[in-house]
């Protein structure tokens, strides 16, 4: 459902109560927002953005082809803080929109923000100046997610912590298991240096980027008492619940994995084994699997009805 013009007019409201910081020079950190069809959330999320005590940012938020008030309530926010910017596309996804973000940040770091997602007030100066101080190529730090009645903390960083063997940063990111995108900011010339952008057209487009990213960068700092907030909306794209949405969405993660796997292989990343599986190949009759092939780091594995063992041999 539509915003009311009273649930509008009161986000007109709020963001004129605002004082609107200016500075001069390039921003230390340009912040990337896809949205689609998030009217209900991104007034939160852009608030929590303007607000930030680094005011030296730009805001570049990307109109996935909503059809919505999204793409109006961000140019009421544009239009009284010039550090907002609003580019528009056709609806791509995620991985198109954050593409086009970056093609037009000039930040000395990039971060990545879900439109309905918001980020504690001091986060970006935090990790800003954890990664300017250490000389790191990426600050992480912690995300809470909210929502389906539930509170729930993913990783726990209690300390200030430098690390740059390709096995810690993996560690340390929870990579296999949780690769978020939106808890970091990453130097944006390591971006541009090692080509890293964003798969099109597909979910779980976050795997690869931000295993390059990982694999790339020269350290990763953890940074402490500070939090992206990521919320379940009950509406998002990977939410919906259709026969082709949940196929789609299966085989986009089995080639997230596979494209991962495949990358470690093709730079020989001398990694703990077993860890990301991912099928390689599936040998079908009426459509039951008689043989899957799974890979892992260095392994595979051969599967008998994709379930029973028959062999396993080591690839790497």
């Amino acid at each position: 459902m539509m915003l009311s013009a009273e649930e509008i007019k009161n986000i007109k409201l709020q963001i004129e109560s605002l004082e609107t910081p200016k500075y001069e020079g390039s921003p230390k950190v340009s912040v990337i927002i896809p949205a689609y069809n998030t009217e209900k959330y991104i007034s939160k999320c852009l608030l929590s953005l303007i607000k930030q005590t680094l005011k030296e940012i730009e805001i570049i938020v990307v109109n996935d082809g909503s059809t919505d008030n999204t793409a109006e309530i961000t140019a009421l926010f544009a239009s009284y803080d010039s550090r907002v910017k609003l580019l528009h596309q056709d609806h791509l996804k995620q991985g198109a929109a954050r593409n086009l973000g970056m093609s037009s940040a000039n930040g000395e770091f990039i971060g990545y923000v879900d439109s309905d997602d918001w980020v504690d007030e001091d986060f970006y100066e935090k990790l800003y100046n954890a990664a300017t101080k250490t000389g790191s190529d990426i600050a992480l730090a912690a995300n809470i997610r909210i929502g389906s009645g539930k509170t729930k903390k993913r990783l726990n960083l209690e300390n200030e912590t430098v690390v740059t063997l390709l096995q810690d940063k993996i560690d340390i990111s929870k990579q296999y298991k949780n690769p978020c995108p939106t808890n970091k900011i990453y130097k944006r010339t390591m971006l541009l240096e090692n080509n890293i952008n964003w798969e099109e057209g597909v979910f779980c487009e976050d795997k690869l980027f931000t295993m390059k990213a990982v694999y790339y960068a020269n350290a990763i700092v953890t940074v402490p008492d500070v939090y992206y907030y990521y919320f379940r909306n009950p509406h998002s794209t990977v939410k919906t619940k259709s026969k082709e949405h949940v196929e789609k969405l299966k085989y986009d993660k089995n080639n997230a994995k596979l494209s991962v796997i495949k990358f470690l292989r093709e730079k020989h990343a001398e990694l703990r084994d077993k860890e990301i599986w991912a099928v390689e190949n599936s040998k079908r009759i009426f459509n039951i699997p008689i043989i899957v092939k799974k890979i892992s780091i260095h392994t595979a594995k051969y599967l008998l009805f994709g379930i029973i063992p028959i062999m396993i041999v080591r690839e790497q």
